[in-house]
């Protein structure tokens, strides 16, 4: 299993196919989220994921700076079922804000998370910048990371 990073125009068709479908497996059928998942912010996005035997097991989006927020931020982050709790969700975040930190130069990312996600993203340094509210029925909190 292998990390990759690519800009959206260095995605294959299959890559760019796998991310669409994984994402909508993840967000809009498990999570019973009925939204737009090509929404427009991919084509400015890198896309960081690890494969395994052709099949996209994690996957997160970072957005630059103006994108979502002033600030940068990371999106869509996802590890399949079938392989979560083995330590890919933290290695995929943590890949992310390394890449944003050091190849971006960018020292603060804003984040909407899940609410119960809360202390995950805490143990990176995110705190949390607004009260918890409802986005497609389920809770949400920003936050935001300063280095």
């Amino acid at each position: 299993m292998n990390w990759k990073l690519k800009s959206f125009h260095e995605l294959s068709t299959d890559e760019l196919y796998r991310i669409l479908q994984v994402r909508t497996q993840v967000f809009v059928v498990e999570q019973h989220c009925p939204y737009l998942e090509a929404d427009g912010k991919d084509v400015h996005s890198y896309h960081l994921y690890k494969e395994e035997n052709g099949e996209m097991v994690a996957y997160a989006r970072l957005l630059p700076a103006g994108v979502s927020y002033k600030e940068p931020s990371i999106g869509r982050v996802l590890v399949k079922e079938g392989y979560r709790r083995k330590g890919l969700a933290s290695e995929l975040v943590k890949r992310g804000l390394d890449f944003i930190h050091d190849e971006l130069g960018e020292r603060s990312v804003k984040i909407q998370a899940q609410e119960y996600l809360r202390e995950f993203y805490g143990s990176f340094g995110f705190r949390a910048i607004t009260e918890t509210y409802l986005d497609d029925g389920i809770p949400h909190i920003d936050m935001v990371l300063q280095k």
